[in-house]
This record gives C-alpha cells, sequence and structure tokens, in this order.
C-alpha cells in the first residue's frame, strides 16, 4: 500500500558539520514555502540602460542668465541702414509720367526729392529720380502712398513690363543715391532712425516630489551615477533627484518650446484662461528668423548648393561670421557627407582625421567645423532632438543655427545701449526673492513639520522667459514630409 505524505518533504537533507553547497544538504521550496535557503543576487549598481538622460545645456552653452525685477523685459533692435522696399507698384508706366504706389504713408515718408532709387522687376532693372511727391508728370495730384520719378532715359522702360507700359504688382525700390541742379536751394531728406521694439514675459514652472513617511523609513540603498556627475550610494529620495533633473530640463525646454497665446483659438484657449505664455526659440525663429524646409545636404551634386542658399539669407541679415549648427542625427550626418564630397584627399573624399592622418590607425567620419564663404561654422548634435521623449518623438525639427557673440541693444529699462548674448535667459529675482531656480520641503517628515499630512513634499520653482534678440539671424532647418 503506497504512504501520501501531504507535509514538507525533508528526505532529500543530509546535515553536514560544515558550510558547504552540496547535492543532498539543500532546502527546496517545496521543502520550506515559508522561506529561501538561497537569496537572489542583487547588483547594487543602477543600471544606465539610456546613458546620459538629462538634455538641458544647450542654453548654457550659446547663452547667459541675467536677473530681472519686472514681469516683462522690452528691447529694441536697430532698423536697416538703407531705404529699400520689396513691394512696390509701378503704375503708368511712360516717358512722362512713371508712379511708385507704396504700400502705406510711412514708406513714402523715407523718400524725398532728388533721391536716385532703382527700381526691379525681376532681372530687369531700371534707374530712376524722385521727382516730385504732391504730383505725376501730368499735374495730377498723387496719393498718400505714390511718388512721381523721372526715369534716366525712357528707353530704359522697355521690359520693365512686357510690352513697356502698363503696370508692374511686385517690383523691388531701393536709394542708391541722389542728384540736384546747380545752387539747389535745399535738398536731401531726413530720415529717423528705425528701430523695433519687442518684448517678452516670463512664465512660473513648478513641480515637485512627494514620499510619503512610511516609505522614509524603509530604506533602500542604490549606487548610482547622476547625468550631473555626481556618483554614490542614494536611498529614497533617489526619486527626488531625478524630480529636479527632471525639472532642470523642463526649464530649458520650456524656453524653447514656449508660444505667446493670441487669443484666437477662443473661449477655449489658455489665453482667455489667464495663461498668455512667451515667447520660446522655435517661436521666434518662425516669426522674425529665417525657415528652411526640408534640407538634404547629404547629396552630392545638390547639398552644398542647399547650404549655399542659406549662406545667401544670411548674407541679407547680419551676416555674422561665427555660428554654431545644433542638430539631429540625420542632419548632422547629412553634413559629413556634404564636406566628404568636397575633399580631394583619400578615396572619395576619405578623412583620416587622428593619429597623424595614418589610414591604417584611425578613421574619422565626422566634422566638427568648417568655414564656407565668410562664416565659420562649429557643428554639434542636440541631444534634444534624438531623444525618443522629446522633440526626437516628433522629428519636425532637423536642427537650428545660432550666432554666436552679442548684439548692442537698447535696454528701455536701464536707458541705455547694452551688449547682450543674441540668446539669454532672465529670471525674476530681487533682493528678497531668487526665483531663478527654488526649492522648498512642506510636510511632516524629514525634520519639517509645517502641516499634518504624513509625507514630505519637494517643492521646485522657477520664473523665467527667453529673449531670441537679432532673431533675423537664426535659421530654423524643419522637416516637411510626411
Amino acid at each position: 500500500m503506497a504512504i501520501s505524505n501531504t507535509g514538507a518533504v525533508l528526505n532529500t537533507l543530509t546535515p553536514r558539520p560544515t558550510q558547504g553547497l552540496f547535492g543532498d544538504n539543500y532546502l527546496s521550496l517545496a521543502d520550506m514555502d515559508f522561506t529561501k535557503q538561497f537569496l537572489p543576487d542583487v547588483y547594487e549598481k543602477e543600471v544606465e540602460r539610456f546613458g546620459n538622460r538629462t538634455v538641458s545645456g544647450f542654453l548654457r552653452m550659446v547663452g547667459a542668465e541675467m536677473p530681472m525685477s519686472s514681469d516683462q523685459v522690452v528691447w529694441s533692435e536697430q532698423g536697416r541702414l538703407h531705404v529699400a522696399f520689396d513691394d512696390v507698384a509701378v503704375a503708368n508706366v511712360a516717358a512722362t509720367a512713371v508712379k511708385i504706389d507704396l504700400a502705406s504713408a510711412n514708406d513714402k515718408n523715407l523718400l524725398g526729392v532728388g533721391m536716385t532709387v532703382i527700381i526691379a522687376n525681376g532681372f530687369k532693372v531700371v534707374k530712376a529720380r524722385v521727382a516730385s511727391l504732391d504730383v505725376d508728370g501730368t499735374g495730377a495730384a498723387l496719393s498718400a502712398t505714390e511718388v512721381h520719378v523721372n526715369v534716366y532715359g525712357a528707353a530704359n522702360l522697355a521690359g520693365l513690363t512686357a510690352s513697356g507700359t502698363g503696370a508692374v504688382a511686385d517690383a523691388k525700390l531701393f536709394v542708391y543715391g541722389s542728384e540736384f541742379k546747380k545752387g539747389s536751394a535745399d535738398g536731401g531728406k531726413s530720415v529717423d532712425a528705425q528701430f523695433t521694439s519687442f518684448s517678452n514675459k516670463p512664465i512660473i514652472l513648478r513641480d515637485k516630489y512627494t514620499v510619503n513617511g512610511s516609505d522614509t523609513a524603509q530604506i533602500g540603498w542604490v549606487e548610482v551615477t547622476s547625468e550631473n556627475g555626481a556618483s554614490g550610494y542614494l536611498w529614497y529620495l533617489k526619486s527626488e533627484h531625478e524630480a529636479r533633473l527632471r525639472f532642470e530640463d523642463q526649464l530649458e525646454m520650456a524656453m524653447v518650446e514656449a508660444v505667446k497665446d493670441d487669443g484666437t483659438a477662443g473661449a477655449g484657449s489658455a489665453g482667455v484662461a489667464g495663461f498668455g505664455g512667451s515667447e520660446g526659440l522655435f517661436e521666434a525663429v518662425e516669426t522674425r528668423g529665417i525657415i528652411y524646409n526640408d534640407a538634404d545636404f547629404g547629396q552630392a551634386l545638390t547639398g552644398l548648393a542647399e547650404f549655399d542658399d542659406i549662406l545667401a539669407e544670411l548674407d541679407k541679415q547680419g551676416a555674422i561670421e561665427e555660428n554654431m549648427l545644433f542638430l539631429d542625427r540625420a542632419t548632422s550626418l547629412s553634413i559629413d557627407n556634404m564636406l566628404a564630397f568636397q575633399n580631394s584627399y583619400g578615396a572619395g573624399g576619405t578623412s583620416y582625421g587622428v593619429f597623424n592622418n595614418s589610414e591604417d590607425m584611425a578613421l574619422n567620419l565626422g566634422f566638427s567645423g568648417f568655414r564656407r564663404g565668410s562664416y565659420d561654422f562649429y557643428k554639434t548634435d542636440w541631444k534634444y532632438l534624438n531623444d525618443s521623449t522629446t522633440r526626437g518623438l516628433i522629428d519636425d525639427v532637423d536642427g537650428v543655427i545660432v550666432p554666436a557673440g552679442t548684439s548692442t541693444v537698447y535696454d528701455q529699462n536701464l536707458g541705455k545701449n547694452i551688449a547682450r548674448p543674441f540668446l539669454h535667459v532672465r529670471y525674476r529675482a530681487s533682493e528678497a526673492d531668487d526665483r531663478k531656480m527654488k526649492s522648498w520641503i512642506t510636510g511632516s517628515v524629514g525634520g519639517n513639520y509645517t502641516s499634518a499630512a504624513d509625507e514630505m513634499n519637494v517643492h521646485f520653482l522657477s520664473e523665467r522667459a527667453l529673449c531670441v534678440q537679432a532673431a533675423n539671424n537664426f535659421v530654423l532647418l524643419k522637416s516637411t514630409q510626411a
């Protein structure tokens, strides 16, 4: 007859006089269901599976941080030195009555009798002299936006339009000089300096980390190496440490991504709810800067030509010599390919950039800087555009070109010209309170007794705004492909 034993099966045990591991002196889970003879090996050190997870650092590389005491920052930027218009209409094209119709009366105030101008329709260029601001060549009165000019030679009108007469809707005009007769009584035009005023407002960013009292009493140690260079052991406050890193990243991301609410979204908009937003880097460049869509610099025949298109736009702006390229991975590699195509050394333009340029030692397929025309460019990867939990998730921005150096602007609060980095952060601060990066603890745990809640709350707060000055010198590389 078989005997059934429903209790613990201990027939595998053979006691030993020493603490040794043998095949017949162990307790299995079936033998002892209330404990474990051998605990699992636990690695204390945390595995850095995503590398350096923080995406901040962009603004620290290209800008600065300065305090402000007001809830708005206002600055003025210089206007153009020369008078030019790209949307004028040329009416009544004839030898005796050529009228230029400008966009506004303010534009007309920039022109004066005697000025010599160039009028262009495509590549057809006509030169003329401003004859009157009051009447045209037939004596008829001019409107508040019209100017009468005398063309240098009626034959030069041929080609301004298809038939040489009629009207041109979108001509270009700029002043290149003046001409007066001998003994002229008066001449010249007083033109006030043009400037544009810009403003931005800071936004308040907040976050917190909460841990209850029971969890603080259960200490668990983890060996970590953090993104800010710290290493060692942390316990329950490791999550607070990561909350701080996440908040510091958001301080920078907010300055890059923030937008102003213009009130057009209707009753459900953030602005109507009292949240006006702020102007971030991307919005400033899209509004006042240069946008280049679907750049493909890696093509052997057209890559450099596309980059030269950007240089042509920079020439029309401030032509700042030194610029930083902050790019996603694909665009960075395409620029490497573009430069390699121009290199005559080695097979296919290959560069051996280290160890005395030895082909047998090391191969360098990347470029960190280059000069094209009168511009120097320094290229770096921008992790924010590559990380799959930030802008890399959308992949619609390929990079940004940021001018290096400083700009001179008129600060209306200080009442004088000041030099500032083109890109800088202003944060609220006074003698009583510095809101650059505040942190405080509330609750009843950890030695702070500010409430009856059995928890510890670590709070973070900052109030800041980004100033993008001379945004016409910035280039935003965007991808519009589906």
